[in-house]
């Protein structure tokens, strides 16, 4: 999987634009990351990688490249 199918996966699972997304951007900056988010990327990451991570896993990562680099 290519780190743009990781970032179209994110935005579909954030509900937010296509493209808007980058490695480099902040969990902090954006808009729709909140708990919810969490709970969902928590799902998403055992129902499409078959691995399990942690709501403190999640509380680690800052930015997107953290999330795009456990996606394997």
């Amino acid at each position: 999987m290519t780190v743009k199918e990781k970032l179209n996966m994110l935005e579909d699972l954030l509900d937010i634009e296509r493209d808007s997304l980058n490695e480099d951007l902040g969990l902090d900056e954006v808009e729709n990351w909140d708990s919810m988010a969490v709970i969902a990327l928590i799902a998403m990451f055992d129902e499409s990688f078959e691995k399990v991570l942690t709501p403190a896993e999640v509380k680690k990562f800052k930015t997107i490249k953290d999330i795009v680099d456990q996606m394997e």
